[in-house]
């Protein structure tokens, strides 16, 4: 647990910012005596730009550069606009919930669509009393569109980060659906007790990902990836979800 912190991409950005400062205030002292001063705009700037620079030297994947350079003039604009103190802490707990352990993850939320659903329902059509579990189920859509379609399935979804659990339990109640919400790590589920078992994770899970299937589930199973390839092995099967969006990608075991 502690190692998977510590190689968090989170971390890193966060150090980034630290290593940042002191050079960013030598610069800005360098600047001082040769007679250029700095606003504050300028000097968040620089921050930002030199945590980019050391978030690229990290190798850390280009969103957390985008991050780290607008990180400090994004926190001199929000202190500008003189805003409640409470509202920060109510946008961080909304945050929390939603994101959740997304540091040690890498899993963001990345919701499917209608036309992956279609493509999962066709995918399942000649498996009666299908057993399915979308791992990082976000809001619920895919779980609820299949258990509507498919009442003689079993549909699962599991869920890490609090908010989108609770909003998939409370669709599922309101539409009075057969849907099964888990609050939990999908790296403590057993995947042999599954037909199917859908992921929209992101490129750091996918290792990961595959030893666990590779190792839990059974033959005539199938394992499918919405977007994210699996290096360690070809998809046995490649759909087209939508014209120029993402690709599905189907293991069969």
């Amino acid at each position: 647990m502690l190692q998977q912190i510590l190689r968090a991409p989170a971390l890193k950005a966060v150090l980034s910012q630290v290593l940042a400062f002191p050079l960013m205030l030598g610069l800005v002292y360098l600047l001082a005596r040769a007679g250029l001063g700095m606003t504050m705009l300028s000097v968040a700037s620089l921050q930002g730009v030199l945590a980019a620079l050391i978030s690229w030297r990290a190798g850390l994947a280009r969103w957390w550069w985008v991050i780290a350079l607008l990180f400090a003039p994004a926190l001199l604009a929000a202190s500008a606009l003189d805003l409640p103190p409470g509202l920060f802490l109510l946008v961080f707990i909304f945050l929390l919930s939603l994101y959740w352990s997304t540091f040690r993850t890498q899993v963001p939320f990345y919701p499917s669509g209608p036309a992956v659903w279609q493509e999962v329902a066709q995918l399942i059509a000649d498996r009666p009393g299908v057993r399915l579990i979308d791992i990082g189920s976000g809001l619920g859509g895919l779980v609820l569109d299949l258990a509507r379609r498919r009442p003689d399935g079993q549909f699962a979804g599991i869920e890490l980060a609090p908010l989108p659990w609770l909003a998939s339990r409370m669709r599922a109640r309101l539409a009075a659906s057969g849907a099964r919400f888990i609050r939990g790590d999908y790296a403590d589920l057993d995947f042999a007790r599954y037909d199917v078992v859908f992921a929209y994770l992101s490129p750091a899970a996918m290792a990961a990902l595959w030893l666990q299937a590779e190792k839990q589930m059974l033959p005539g199973s199938i394992l499918l990836s919405y977007e994210f390839r699996i290096a360690a092995r070809a998809p046995d099967k490649t759909i087209a979800a939508t014209e120029r969006g993402p690709l599905l990608y189907v293991w069969c075991f």
